[in-house]
């Protein structure tokens, strides 16, 4: 049986524009309550993100504004909080879920690749799946095993999914507020190590999936991040610029569709390129960046694109995480490597 939908939504009027100092998991919690409560068919559930708000606190106060209808809790069961979900889509809701940590979501992986991920093109788009799975990821916090994977890759190499990660509190809110809106599945990536993060948000703004965007202008050399990646590059940006080097930053945001043109642009006004990212290099979201630069810039590089990544082992205990990561001196060591005038 194929139930037809019609994606033409039918929201009350958008709250006035508002421009607000906040953190990273505050513009995801006022995302969520600004999606509830314009659509009466979104709702929001997981493992205790009713009255307790989230491991993270993102679902805060969502419960006792809206009520256990529209925000509530789940058994300890990611396959069955992911296959509801996919119940729910095909009859019309608009469901948010959320997956405590990143490898907490491995038991509903198949779920993830067998149907929401194949329903759309099973049926011919005959029936949609406007789903969202909220995935806390990347390390930076001490977390123990399980609860710093990077497993961003899985997700994007499968076709089907649309994969976003923001490195901003306002492309928390507005990434957000579009992935809920969209009627195809998205898997909604939240660099844990961000959620305190501050900045301005401004709820009248909204963002286009599969954008990049340049987080800094730089003639010298690119550097390309998402997620938790941005802030350290952003870093390593200024100590470049004390050292004579202008570094471009550009914020991948949106790993699935992939934003080549802002991509290939932006490496090929500056000739060189460094991918930052914290999963292992090998077979990785920086793999496919690295070699989507190199198929489409090649004539305009001046050095090979290097990558700084985590590291090809199992995530490292909280004592040992700092040697794991990525940080400052391998991002600048990577750009010393990209054939400088002077080095000749």
């Amino acid at each position: 049986m194929t139930i037809a939908h019609d994606d033409t939504r039918t929201e009350t009027a958008a709250p006035p524009r508002e421009v607000t100092t906040m953190s990273m998991a505050a513009a995801l919690n006022r995302a969520l309550a600004d999606a509830i409560e314009s659509d009466p068919d979104v709702v929001v559930f997981g493992e205790d993100v009713g009255a307790l708000g989230g491991v993270f606190r993102i679902t805060d106060g969502l419960t006792a504004r809206f009520g256990e209808d529209r925000c509530f809790d789940t058994p300890l069961a990611e396959s069955g909080i992911v296959g509801t979900a996919v119940g729910m889509a095909m009859n019309g809701m608009r469901p948010v879920v959320e997956l405590q940590f990143d490898a907490f979501a491995l038991p509903a992986f198949e779920q993830v690749v067998s149907h929401v991920a194949k329903l759309g093109n099973r049926t011919r788009g005959g029936m949609r799946m406007p789903l969202v799975i909220r995935i806390p990821f990347g390390g930076g916090i001490g977390g123990v095993e399980h609860h710093c994977d990077s497993s961003e890759a899985y997700y994007a190499h499968t076709p089907g999914l649309t994969v976003v990660s923001p490195s901003t509190p306002q492309d928390a809110y507005s990434l957000l507020r579009a992935a809920i809106a969209s009627p195809d599945p998205v898997v909604f990536l939240e660099p844990k190590k961000l959620y305190w993060s501050k900045g301005e948000v401004d709820t009248s703004i909204t963002a286009e999936i599969g954008t990049a965007r340049i987080a800094r202008e730089g003639t010298d050399v690119t550097l390309l991040a998402y997620g938790a990646s941005v802030p350290l590059a952003l870093e390593a940006a200024e100590v470049a610029a004390s050292e004579g080097r202008s570094v471009q930053v550009v914020d991948v945001r949106s790993l699935s569709p992939f934003d080549d043109a802002t991509v290939t642009a932006a490496v090929k006004s500056t000739g060189r390129a460094v991918v930052i990212a914290e999963a292992p290099g090998y077979a990785s979201v920086a793999s496919e960046i690295q070699a989507r630069v190199f198929e489409r810039c090649f004539e305009f590089l001046e050095a090979p694109v290097r990558r700084v990544t985590g590291f090809d082992v199992p995530y490292a205990p909280p004592k040992l995480e700092h040697w794991y990561l990525p940080d400052v001196d391998r991002v600048l060591d990577a750009i010393d490597t990209l054939h400088w005038d002077e080095d000749v």
